[in-house]
């Protein structure tokens, strides 16, 4: 499958995640693929069990792209995952096979404050 391919592909995948549309979000992952949250220590079998866990799950949610990038089978989704007004930085590996996603790794990050001691090497990121 061509790289072009696959990031629409994803880029479908991410606004449909946004838009809480689980059909959709879920076309990408093959039958027996397989979600890791390593933070948490959890991994979900299944493209039903995914999605299940995402149906589930309580809070209100807004996914803002920062980028995608990637070729062939390996892709890397950076984004924020906003829950109920609090935002977390996170970024998304993915492996293909076949087309579809086999398996996807999520790691999580929570925002924090400057450090003053680099203050004078830095500068601020736009959103």
């Amino acid at each position: 499958m061509e790289d072009r391919t696959i990031q629409k592909i994803l880029e479908r995948h991410w606004e449909a995640s946004d838009a809480n549309d689980f059909d959709v979000e879920h076309e990408i992952y093959h039958e027996d693929a397989f979600l890791d949250y390593p933070q948490s220590g959890e991994r979900i079998r299944g493209r039903h069990n995914i999605q299940e866990s995402r149906f589930v799950q309580p809070n209100k949610k807004q996914f803002t792209v920062r980028r995608i990038i990637g070729s062939g089978d390996l892709w890397v989704t950076e984004f924020t995952l906003t829950y109920d007004g609090t935002p977390s930085h996170a970024v998304s590996i993915m492996e293909f096979r076949d087309g579809l996603v086999a398996r996807e790794t999520q790691y999580f990050a929570d925002s924090f404050e400057p450090s003053p001691s680099r203050a004078h090497l830095t500068e601020r990121m736009t959103k």
